[in-house]
C-alpha cells in the first residue's frame, strides 16, 4: 500500500492517480479476508438471531454481544498493540465495520464503542486514562458513549451550553443535558463536551457512577429500535481532576477528529448495510411470480437491481480508496496516536465526502429493496422493512449531509491554503480555454475522458464561485452544496474508473467495466445539470459560465453509451449469484 510520493487530502482534484496506487476490495490481504470472515460469522451466528431481543430493548443482550465482539478481538483491530489492541490497519477496521453494518441496530452500539468512545482515549487520553479505561473498552466489559449534541447546538457543536467548573480540590462540576446519546441507556462511561467557565470548549471522561450523572428515557425512534438512544443529564455532577481529556479549550480537537473518523466509519456501515439487501432483492425477484414468470425477468426490476449494484460499487470504490490513503499516511507517519489524529484531520474532506455518498447510496438501495418486495417490503415479515427504517438516520448522524456538503468546498480551499496541494496554480490553468491536459491513459479506458473533464469543470465552477463570492462563498449555501455534489461525483468517477482499470485482465474485468461505465455516464449528466444551475446563479448564463459548459462537453468523447444493455448484464450477474456480484 506504500507509495513513493505522499498523497494529501484533496490533492486528487489537481493530480493524477495511477490504478496500481488505489486500494480496493480486490486488493485485501489474506489476513483481511480472514478478519472479514470472522466478523461475518459473528454477525450471522450471534447478532442476527439476537435482533428480536434487541428490538425489545433488552440491553443485557447488547452488552453480551459487545463483550463477545471483544472476546473475538473485533473491538480493537486498529488500536496499537501497546494499548491492548491488535495493531492492525484501518482496512481491518473497515471490513469489520462493514460486516457489523449488516445489522444496523447492533452496529450503532459497536460503532459507539470502537470509534466514538475508544478513539478519544486512544488519541488524546493520558497514560493514566488509557490504563484505566482501554482494557475494559477493548474487552467489551465497559460500554462507552459519546455526548456532543444538545438541544440548542446540534450542527453547531461549539455552541454547547453544558458547563464545567473547577472545584477547589481540583475536581470538576458539570451541568447540562446532552441529547441523542447512543448506548445512553446502558453505557458505563461517557465522552462529554462542556465549556469550562462557560467559555473554553473541553472534553471529559465521565463515569456513570459519578454523583449527578443520570440517563433520561429512551427515545421512541422511527427505526433503530434495537439501539439505545437517551439524553444524558448532568446535574452538579462531580468528576475527578483526571477526567479532563486533552487540554482545557482544546475540546474541538477531540470532537472534530472523532467526527472525521465517525464519518469514515459510518460510510463502512452503510456499504455493509446495503450489500445484503441486494442479495435479498435478487432472491425475492427470482421467487416472486407475476404474469406467469418471475419478476426478475422484467426490465424494470433488472434496472433496479443494476442501479443498486452500481451505486454500491461506486461508494465501495470511494471508501476503500480513502482507506488506502489513510493507511498509507499512517504508515508514513511516526505512527503514534497524535500522528493518527493528524492523519484523520488531513482527510477530513474525504471523510465528509464518502459519508454523504455512502449514506445516500444506502437510502436508494434500501428504498429499492422495499419496492422490489412490493407490499411485502412494508411488513415486518421481511427484513426489507427493518433495513429501510434503520437506514434513514445515516443522513443525519455524524453531521447532517447538508452540513457536510457545506463543509467540503471550505475544507478543500483550507487544505490548499495550508500548502497541501497547488490549487491556485491549477485554477489558473483551467481558466485557459484550451483543454487542461490529457487524461491518464489507464483511467480514460473506463471513463472516456470523463475524469479530466469532471476535474476541469469542478475546478472551473469553484474558480467562478470564489471570484463571485470570495470568502463569503460559505453563506451561499445552495451554490456550496452544488459544488460539493460535483466534488463527490468527480471523486467517485475517478475512483470507479481506477478500480475498473486495475481489474483489466481479471475474470471479472468486463463486469467492473460495465459498472464503471454506467456510473460515469450518469455522473456526467448530473455534472452538466449542476453546471447549468450554477450558470443561472453565477451570472444568468453569462459568457464565462457558458464557456465552462462548452469546454466540459468538448473534453468528453461524443459517444453513445447503451446503459440499458449494461444494466441488463449487471442485473444478470446479480441474479445468477443471488448477491452483490463484487463481493
Amino acid at each position: 500500500m506504500t507509495t513513493a510520493v505522499a498523497r494529501r487530502g484533496g490533492d486528487w482534484l489537481v493530480r493524477e492517480t495511477e490504478p496500481a496506487r488505489v486500494f480496493s476490495p480486490e486488493t485485501l490481504s489474506e489476513e483481511h479476508r480472514l478478519i472479514a470472515q470472522l466478523a461475518a460469522e459473528f454477525v450471522a451466528q450471534e447478532v442476527e438471531p439476537a435482533l428480536p431481543d434487541l428490538e425489545k430493548k433488552q440491553w443485557d443482550v447488547a452488552r453480551r454481544l459487545v463483550r463477545r465482539a471483544g472476546e473475538l478481538g473485533l473491538l480493537g483491530t486498529d488500536v496499537p498493540e501497546r494499548l491492548g489492541g491488535a495493531g492492525l490497519d484501518k482496512a481491518a477496521s473497515v471490513i469489520t465495520t462493514e460486516a457489523v453494518g449488516a445489522c444496523p441496530a447492533f452496529a450503532m452500539a459497536f460503532g459507539a464503542q470502537t470509534g466514538l468512545a475508544l478513539l478519544p482515549i486512544v488519541c488524546f487520553g493520558t497514560p493514566e486514562q488509557q490504563a484505566r479505561y482501554l482494557p475494559g473498552i477493548l474487552a467489551g466489559e465497559r460500554i462507552g458513549a459519546y455526548c456532543l449534541s444538545e438541544a440548542e447546538s446540534g450542527s453547531d457543536a461549539l455552541g454547547a451550553r453544558a458547563r464545567a467548573t473547577r472545584e477547589s480540590d481540583g475536581s470538576w462540576r458539570l451541568n447540562g443535558e446532552k441529547l441523542w446519546v447512543t448506548n445512553g441507556g446502558f453505557a458505563d462511561l461517557f465522552i462529554v463536551f462542556a465549556k469550562v467557565e462557560g467559555e473554553h470548549f473541553s472534553a471529559f471522561v465521565v463515569e456513570r457512577e459519578s454523583p449527578g450523572v443520570t440517563s433520561g428515557k429512551e427515545e421512541h425512534k422511527m427505526g433503530l429500535h434495537g439501539s439505545s438512544t437517551t439524553p444524558l443529564v448532568l446535574a452538579d455532577a462531580i468528576v475527578p481532576a483526571g477526567s479532563l481529556l486533552g487540554q482545557v479549550g482544546k475540546g474541538h480537537k477531540v470532537a472534530f477528529n472523532v467526527l472525521n473518523y465517525g464519518r469514515f466509519k459510518l460510510a463502512a456501515m452503510c456499504t455493509g448495510e446495503a450489500r445484503p439487501a441486494i442479495g435479498e432483492a435478487a432472491a425475492y425477484a427470482l421467487s416472486r411470480r407475476q404474469f406467469g414468470q418471475p419478476i426478475a425477468a422484467f426490465g424494470a426490476i433488472q434496472h433496479k437491481l443494476a442501479e443498486m449494484t452500481v451505486r454500491l460499487y461506486a461508494a465501495e470504490s470511494m471508501l476503500y480508496r480513502v482507506t488506502g490513503l489513510i493507511d498509507e499516511s499512517i504508515e508514513r507517519s511516526a505512527g503514534d496516536e497524535a500522528a493518527v489524529a493528524g492523519v484523520l484531520e488531513e482527510f477530513a474532506l474525504e471523510a465528509s465526502l464518502i459519508k454523504v455518498a455512502a449514506s445516500e447510496m444506502t437510502g436508494v438501495v434500501l428504498d429499492e429493496n422495499v419496492q422490489i418486495h412490493g407490499g411485502n417490503g412494508f411488513v415486518r415479515d421481511y427484513p426489507a422493512e427493518r433495513r429501510y427504517r434503520d437506514a434513514r438516520p445515516n443522513r443525519i448522524f455524524e453531521g447532517t449531509n447538508e452540513i457536510n456538503r457545506l463543509l467540503m468546498p471550505g475544507l478543500l480551499v483550507k487544505r490548499a491554503r495550508a500548502g497541501a496541494f497547488p490549487l491556485a496554480e491549477r485554477l489558473a490553468q483551467v481558466r485557459d480555454p484550451e483543454p487542461a491536459g490529457a487524461v491518464e491513459p489507464a483511467a480514460s479506458e473506463h471513463a472516456g475522458g470523463a475524469v479530466a473533464a469532471m476535474k476541469t469543470v469542478t475546478l472551473s465552477a469553484l474558480d467562478l464561485a470564489l471570484a463571485r463570492y470570495g470568502d463569503g462563498l460559505g453563506r451561499e449555501q445552495e451554490v456550496t452544496m452544488l459544488l460539493s455534489d460535483m466534488l463527490i461525483d468527480t471523486f467517485a468517477v475517478e475512483s470507479v474508473a481506477l478500480r475498473a482499470s486495475a481489474r483489466t485482465g481479471s475474470p471479472a474485468a468486463a463486469l467492473h467495466a460495465d459498472a464503471a461505465a454506467v456510473f460515469v455516464h450518469d455522473a456526467v449528466l448530473r455534472a452538466r445539470a449542476a453546471c447549468a444551475t450554477l450558470a443561472g446563479a453565477l451570472g444568468g448564463g453569462g459568457d464565462e459560465v457558458t464557456a465552462v459548459i462548452r469546454r466540459f462537453d468538448a473534453q468528453l468523447e461524443p459517444r453513445a453509451v447503451d446503459t440499458i444493455a449494461l444494466r441488463r448484464r449487471i442485473a444478470a450477474a446479480v441474479l445468477e449469484r443471488r448477491r452483490y456480484p463484487f463481493s
